[in-house]
C-alpha cells in the first residue's frame, strides 16, 4: 500500500493529484523551484522540497534531485504528472532503483513510445526521410515531448532548413532532446484520441474517445468526450489500434493514443505514456477518477474485465494567460480573482492573489462541464466562462466563449484548422459600451466624500473620467445630484463601490465592479483607469522593437551588428517566455540602428530589443 506520494511536477496537475491522494488517505510531497516557492501546489502539499533555481533544466527536469527529495521526505511513491519527466524512461528507472513505487508505465514501455519516430515505426507508420515539393505542407515535430513545442508547419521547401533548426533549438530547450522528424501535414483533419488503462494482470481498457481538434500553435485549447460524429466502425478501429499499441509495449497504467482522423480513417500520431491534460472529460463521462485508478494499478490491483460505460458528454476549456489577438502572447502579473459558477469543475494551480510568472506554461486553469447531451454541455460551459470572474492579466476567456458558440463547433464540424480560419472574428473587440460609465460611477461611490455632500445648490460641470478599453480611450461624464449620481441618457438605478445598475431603453443592466490599482473589471470587460492628466513621457524612436512580454533572449541572429542591413520579416532575435520561443523580426527593409541586448539576457515587457531604421523609399 502506498502511504506517501511525491508529485514530480508543479501547478495544476500537482494540485489535482494531491486532491485524489488526500481523498485516499495518502500523504503528499511537493517539489518546487525558487520561482514556485509560494505556488499553490507547494502550499497545499503535506511537505515540500526546494529545487534550487528557476529554469526547468535546473529544477523540474533534474531527476536526480527529485529522487533525493522523495527519499528525504519519506515518500514511497512518485507520480510524474504530465510534461517535464513524465515520459522519461531514465527517470522512471531511477525511481524504481531507489526502491520507490513508480506510478506510471514500465520504463521499457516509455522508452518504446517516448520517441515519436520509434513509436511510428512500431505501429507501421514511417516519417518522411526526404521532403519534396509534392509533400508540402509538412509538419516538423519534436521526437521527445509535446505541447506544441518544437513543432513547425512548413509550406515552402525553402523554409524547411530554417524551421528544422528552430524546432531543434526549441525541443532541446524544452525537453533536453533536439531530435525532430517530418510528417505530412493534414490541414483539415481532426485530432482524436483514445484513453487507455492497463493493469499488471493483462487487462487493457479503451476508455472512450476524446476530440481535441481546437488547437493553437498545435496545443489543445478545447477538448471533449466522446469525440462527436464518429461512426461505430471508425470508433471500433480507434479502440483496436489503441489497445494494440498498449499491448505492443506491455503497457501498464494510464496512457493516451492519439490519431489524426480525416477522410473517414484514423492515422496513428503518437502514444503519450502519461496522464493527459484533458483527462477530466473522460473522468466526467465514465464516472471514474483516473488518478485513483493509477494509484490502484501501481499497488497491483486488477481492473474490472470491462470499462464503465459512457454517460452524457463533457467539454473542457483551457484558460490561458495570453492574448490571442496579439499572436497568443503570454501574459504575466497578479491574478486577483478566479472563480466560476457552481456546477463547473475547475482544475487550477492558482488561487486569488497569486502571481503569474514568466518561467512556465501560461495555463491558468481547466474548466469542465458535464451534461446529458453535447449541446447542453457546450452551452453550460460557454455560459459559465462568460459569467466567470477572471481578474488580472489578459486571458483567452472571450476566445473560448466565442469558440464554444461558433456554429462550426456547435455543429461538430471543427478541425485542426479552426483558428487559422476564424481567429480574426473570434478576437474582434466587443466590450460592453456601458462598462466605462459603470466603472466611473462605482469609483465615485468608493471615493472619500466631503461631509458637506457631493451636490451643489447651482448647476456644476460634470465629473469626467477616462478609461482605456479594447485599445481605445473612452471618456465618461456624470453628475452628483441631490438624489445621487446621474448620467445623460442613462438612468442610474443603483450605484455603490462594487455594484452598479443602469437602465437604458427600459432594460436594466447589472454590473459587478472590481478595481485593483488602475485595473478595473466590469463583469467580463477589462478597463484601465487613465490618469487625469496625460503622460508626457518621451516615446521610443520610430522603428523600435519592444519586448511583447518578459522573457530571456535565447538567440541573436548570426552576424547582426549595429549598421547591418536587414529585410522586412528577417528574424533578429528569439525571445523565450513560458516555454515558447518568439521570433522578433525586422518590421521593414532598413538598417539595424541599435541592438542593446545579448544572448542570455532577461528583459521585462516593453524593454527595447532593437531599433530598425527604415530605408528611404
Amino acid at each position: 500500500m502506498i502511504s506517501t506520494v511525491l508529485v514530480a511536477n508543479r501547478g495544476e496537475i500537482a494540485c489535482r493529484i494531491f486532491r485524489t491522494c488526500r481523498e485516499s488517505g495518502i500523504r503528499t510531497v511537493a517539489v518546487h523551484s525558487d520561482a514556485d516557492e509560494n505556488a499553490l501546489h507547494a502550499r497545499v502539499a503535506d511537505a515540500a522540497v526546494r529545487l534550487p533555481g528557476t529554469a526547468s533544466a535546473d529544477t523540474y527536469l533534474r531527476g536526480d534531485l527529485i529522487v533525493k527529495a522523495a527519499t528525504a521526505a519519506g515518500a514511497d511513491a512518485v507520480h510524474p504528472g504530465y510534461g517535464f519527466l513524465s515520459e522519461n524512461a531514465d527517470f522512471a528507472r531511477a525511481v524504481v532503483d531507489a526502491g520507490l513505487t513508480w506510478i506510471g508505465p514500465p520504463p521499457e514501455a516509455i522508452e518504446a513510445m517516448a520517441s515519436k519516430t520509434r513509436a511510428k515505426e512500431l505501429m507501421g507508420v514511417a516519417p518522411l526521410d526526404h521532403v519534396t515539393e509534392a509533400d508540402l505542407p509538412v509538419l516538423v515535430k519534436a521526437a521527445a515531448g509535446g505541447g506544441g513545442r518544437g513543432m513547425r508547419v512548413v509550406r515552402r521547401l525553402a523554409d524547411l532548413e530554417a524551421e528544422l533548426t528552430a524546432a531543434r533549438a526549441e525541443a532541446a530547450s524544452a525537453f533536453g532532446d533536439g531530435e525532430v522528424f517530418v510528417e505530412p501535414y493534414v490541414v483539415d483533419g481532426r485530432h482524436v484520441e483514445v484513453q487507455v488503462l492497463a493493469d499488471t494482470h493483462g487487462t487493457v481498457w479503451a476508455l472512450g474517445t476524446r476530440d481535441c481538434s481546437l488547437q493553437r500553435r498545435h496545443q489543445k485549447v478545447i477538448e471533449e468526450a466522446p469525440a462527436p460524429g464518429l461512426t461505430a466502425s471508425l470508433t471500433q478501429d480507434l479502440y483496436e489500434q489503441a489497445v494494440r499499441a498498449a499491448r505492443a509495449v506491455d503497457y501498464v497504467g494510464a496512457g493516451t493514443v492519439e490519431f489524426l482522423v480525416a477522410d473517414g480513417r484514423a492515422r496513428f500520431l503518437e502514444m503519450n505514456t502519461r496522464l493527459q491534460v484533458e483527462h477530466p472529460v473522460t473522468e466526467a463521462v465514465h464516472g471514474v477518477d483516473l488518478v485513483a485508478l493509477q494509484l490502484r494499478i501501481a499497488e497491483g490491483h486488477a481492473l474490472a474485465t470491462d470499462p464503465p460505460r459512457a454517460r452524457g458528454h463533457a467539454v473542457e476549456a483551457r484558460l490561458y494567460a495570453e492574448d490571442p489577438a496579439a499572436g497568443w502572447a503570454p501574459q504575466t502579473g497578479r491574478l486577483h480573482r478566479l472563480t466560476v459558477p457552481d456546477g463547473i469543475r475547475l482544475d487550477t494551480g492558482y488561487t486569488d492573489g497569486d502571481d503569474i510568472g514568466v518561467h512556465y506554461d501560461p495555463m491558468l486553469a481547466k474548466a469542465v462541464a458535464h451534461a446529458p447531451t453535447r449541446a447542453e454541455a457546450v452551452r453550460r460551459l460557454a455560459g459559465a466562462l462568460e459569467r466567470a470572474a477572471i481578474h488580472g492579466p489578459v486571458t483567452n476567456r472571450d476566445l473560448l466563449v466565442r469558440s464554444l458558440r461558433h456554429e462550426e463547433f456547435t455543429s461538430a464540424r471543427m478541425d485542426t484548422g479552426f483558428y487559422d480560419r476564424h481567429l480574426p472574428e473570434l478576437t474582434a473587440p466587443a466590450p460592453d459600451p456601458l462598462a466605462p460609465l459603470a466603472a466611473a460611477l462605482a469609483d465615485a461611490c468608493a471615493a472619500p466624500r466631503s461631509r458637506f455632500g457631493g451636490w451643489r445648490n447651482l448647476p456644476s460641470q460634470p465629473q469626467v473620467k477616462r478609461y482605456a478599453m479594447a485599445g481605445e480611450e473612452h471618456e465618461v461624464r456624470y453628475h452628483h445630484t441631490r438624489t445621487g449620481l446621474a448620467a445623460d441618457g442613462v438612468r442610474v438605478v443603483h450605484a455603490d463601490a462594487a455594484r452598479v445598475v443602469l437602465e437604458t431603453g427600459g432594460v436594466q443592466h447589472r454590473f459587478e465592479v472590481s478595481r485593483y490599482g488602475d485595473q478595473v473589471h466590469v463583469n467580463a470587460t477589462a478597463l484601465i483607469a487613465l490618469p487625469r492628466f496625460p503622460d508626457l513621457t518621451t516615446p521610443h524612436a520610430p522603428g523600435s522593437l519592444l519586448a511583447p512580454m518578459p522573457g530571456t533572449v535565447v538567440r541573436v541572429a548570426e552576424g547582426l551588428a549595429d549598421g547591418a542591413a536587414v529585410e522586412a520579416g528577417q528574424p533578429l532575435l528569439w525571445l523565450e517566455a513560458m516555454k515558447m520561443q518568439h521570433v522578433i523580426a525586422a518590421p521593414a527593409n532598413g538598417t539595424l540602428a541599435e541592438l542593446p541586448v545579448t544572448e542570455g539576457q532577461q528583459v521585462e515587457m516593453g524593454a527595447l530589443l532593437a531599433v530598425v531604421q527604415e530605408a528611404d523609399l
